[in-house]
């Protein structure tokens, strides 16, 4: 596991699932290696998103899809990283 995966935190865990599944269908198995992400705190974080909108559950592909609203959060939260990383 790459090094600056080891502790993330919640906000960093959200942004990069909705990262995985923005513009894309995408099973739980293929957000579960990208992420890095233990299957039982996966299925947490998904019921989350599901519950925030943030993300839809295609129920006969099986497959989860980022929301309008869970772009708008990543986007929010992309723009909030790069102010951070910035240094005068």
């Amino acid at each position: 596991m790459p090094r600056q995966l080891k502790h993330r935190s919640r906000s960093e865990i959200i942004a990069s699932i909705l990262e995985v599944t923005n513009g894309n269908m995408v099973r739980r198995t293929e957000i579960q290696y990208k992420t890095y992400l233990l299957y039982n705190i996966l299925t947490e974080y998904l019921l989350h998103l599901l519950r925030c909108d943030l993300l839809e559950y295609i129920e006969g592909e099986r497959t989860f899809k980022t929301t309008p609203k869970g772009m708008q959060v990543l986007m929010t939260y992309n723009k909030m990283e790069e102010l951070f990383v910035k240094s005068p």
